[in-house]
């Protein structure tokens, strides 16, 4: 394994959970719909503690939190791009418009959120022994978290578009109602959604 990537990976680890307590409290600006706005909440919370735990691996391999990469500079400016995005919809849009702003950022961060902790998962797997220990479990404590974040806020997006689309949606969307945390449960909730009508 590439240590340097594998620090790199970690750099940009951290920074996407820091931005993601942003998303997160941003998005919340942006929501009306009172379930998803708890589940947002919920979401902001587990992402603070995650922060924490990529902290903690990071201490664990001697590496600075503050570091600054080229990875992590490009993952900080996409997090405030989506902040940003979701400050100029609250600006100028109606407030429907803005949670969907929301939803689709929130989507935008967590699948490179998600991605990130695949790989941690996979370096686990092939790191040498104490780095494998303290990705593993690292990995154990928040990859069902990050499915969870991923596929129900995708639903969440999908049914809120076609909800403003003047079509009949699901709400809360089948992802949330089967409580799906995997690519096969999301794309199982979304072919019943037609039955849930």
């Amino acid at each position: 394994m590439k240590q340097d990537h594998l620090k790199e990976l970690l750099y940009q680890a951290l920074e996407t959970e820091l931005g993601g307590v942003e998303v997160y409290t941003t998005a919340l600006r942006c929501v009306e719909n009172k379930e998803l706005k708890e589940e947002w909440e919920e979401y902001l919370d587990q992402t603070k503690k995650h922060v924490e735990i990529v902290k903690d691996v990071m201490d664990t391999l001697g590496l600075d939190p503050k570091k600054e990469t080229p990875g992590r500079k490009v993952v900080r400016h996409i997090g405030q791009s989506l902040v940003k995005a979701m400050e100029m919809a609250l600006d100028s849009a109606d407030k429907s418009a803005a949670e969907i702003v929301a939803a689709e950022s929130v989507v935008i961060a967590e699948t490179k959120d998600h991605l990130n902790w695949q790989l941690i998962g996979e370096a686990a797997k092939k790191a040498s022994r104490e780095v494998a220990r303290a990705l593993k479990a690292a990995h154990e404590q928040v990859e069902d978290e990050e499915d969870e974040h991923l596929y129900h806020t995708v639903g969440w997006a999908r049914e809120l578009w076609i909800e403003v689309l003047g079509m009949p949606a699901v709400i809360p969307p089948p992802e949330e109602v089967k409580d799906v945390e995997t690519a096969i449960g999301a794309a199982r909730a979304q072919q019943s959604r037609a039955q849930m009508l």
